[in-house]
């Protein structure tokens, strides 16, 4: 799996078009096979690399693109039987080529060659996915977790052996007594030793936010031990008997929690973003407005419709973006090239400058807002309006 450094270097690049030079990315998903000799995948690979081939033909683009699409193929070709998605990145005059394992079901196999990478498909899972911890967690033992981009890696265990109960033997119950105080209390430091390694886990950053997996018999003791920054960043709780439950369920169960607290998240904060705008405070909706707010640094969060697209112009010089498609730029005065999807510029300056993205499925508010809205930290012209009145 890439992590965000990896992807905010694919953000950063730009080929050089004035040598003919592309940027190349390929998704590859591949499709339950309907024989064993998986040659579908090969065979809708090869559809798609002539595709490109004519596109780049009929544009001038050949040479390093030709070569870039030969590697592309071999690489699908190679990929017969495999499950998982997998993503390439090339640009052979740059001297760029980058593999990636991807989550199933990310899209379709697809090629684009664009002046820069895309990473439109990457949107939902980088944008708003923070880096997740996961606890998993009983009386006597705790197994711990980092799932990034559904790849679950496990790190080092804490494990208390408890006493062994005194339930059956003792002189009328007094010894018994005695042997599940200790057990009780043998679970308590327990569940503190466990909940003083996440508060340090936290402050270390090996996580933004958690996932506990924990039985309900033991969730309400267990919980009242969590401190309470780390209560702030637990996004949820799922059943789970840590001696029983495997990696893949770990992996699916936390996901699901994740996938609900993003989905959540995000519909709360496009509705706030959407009733400041209303306000005229620090929300903006419509492509122009978003684009100027992106522009002067104030987005703190960015919201798109599921299949939002919108033409607009950009300036290869100083990289003005314009929903107006003007010829010349409005700033420096060269001529602008026209983008015939706006997100291709809007989601890689999200994902250099750490912007939470949120792509959003069937939100009626959004959809009216013209399917772009952005939060935002401040607006710099109501700052300027109350600099300009103390200042009088």
């Amino acid at each position: 799996m890439m992590t965000r450094e990896e992807i905010r270097e694919l953000a950063a690049f730009q080929a050089d078009e004035s040598k003919g030079a592309s940027a190349l990315s390929f998704y590859f998903q591949p499709e339950p096979p309907r024989d064993r000799s998986h040659r579908s995948e090969a065979i809708a690979a090869k559809d798609l690399v002539k595709q490109a081939l004519k596109s780049a033909a009929a544009q001038g683009k050949n040479g390093s693109v030709h070569a870039d699409l030969d590697r592309v193929l071999e690489f699908a070709t190679n990929q017969r039987g495999q499950a998982r998605g997998k993503a390439v990145f090339a640009c052979s005059a740059e001297n760029v080529w980058k593999e990636f394992d991807l989550p199933p079901h990310l899209g379709t196999t697809r090629i684009y060659l664009q002046p820069r990478f895309q990473l439109k498909p990457l949107a939902s899972l980088f944008g708003a996915q923070p880096a997740l911890g996961v606890a998993v967690v009983d009386r006597q033992r705790a197994r711990f977790f980092d799932l990034r981009f559904d790849d679950l890696r496990e790190g080092v265990s804490i494990v208390h052996l408890l006493s062994r109960s005194g339930a059956n033997y003792g002189y009328n119950g007094y010894e018994a007594g005695h042997a599940e105080r200790r057990v009780s209390e043998e679970a308590l430091q327990h569940f503190k030793a466990v909940s003083e390694r996440l508060r340090i886990d936290l402050e270390r950053g090996a996580w933004d936010r958690l996932a506990v997996g924990c039985q309900d018999a033991n969730w309400p003791e267990f919980e009242s031990h969590l401190h309470p920054y780390v209560k702030q960043r637990l996004i949820g709780r799922f059943s789970a008997d840590v001696a029983t439950v495997s990696n893949e369920e770990i992996r699916d169960r936390a996901n699901s929690a994740l996938a609900k607290w993003i989905s959540e998240r995000g519909s709360s904060k496009v509705n706030e973003a959407i009733g400041l705008a209303k306000a005229n405070g620090r929300g903006v909706t419509g492509l122009r407005r978003v684009l100027q707010a992106l522009e002067a640094g104030e987005v703190q969060s960015l919201f798109l419709g599921e299949n939002y697209s919108a033409h607009a112009v950009e300036c290869p010089h100083c990289g003005h973006l314009n929903a107006h498609l003007v010829a010349k730029c409005v700033v420096c005065e060269h001529a602008t090239r026209e983008l015939a999807d706006v997100c291709d510029a809007i989601i890689p300056i999200a994902i250099r400058r750490d912007i939470e993205l949120f792509c959003l499925k069937d939100h009626d508010d959004l959809d009216r807002a013209g399917n772009i809205a952005a939060l935002l930290r401040f607006r710099s012209d109501q700052s300027r309006t109350a600099t300009g009145m103390a200042a009088s």
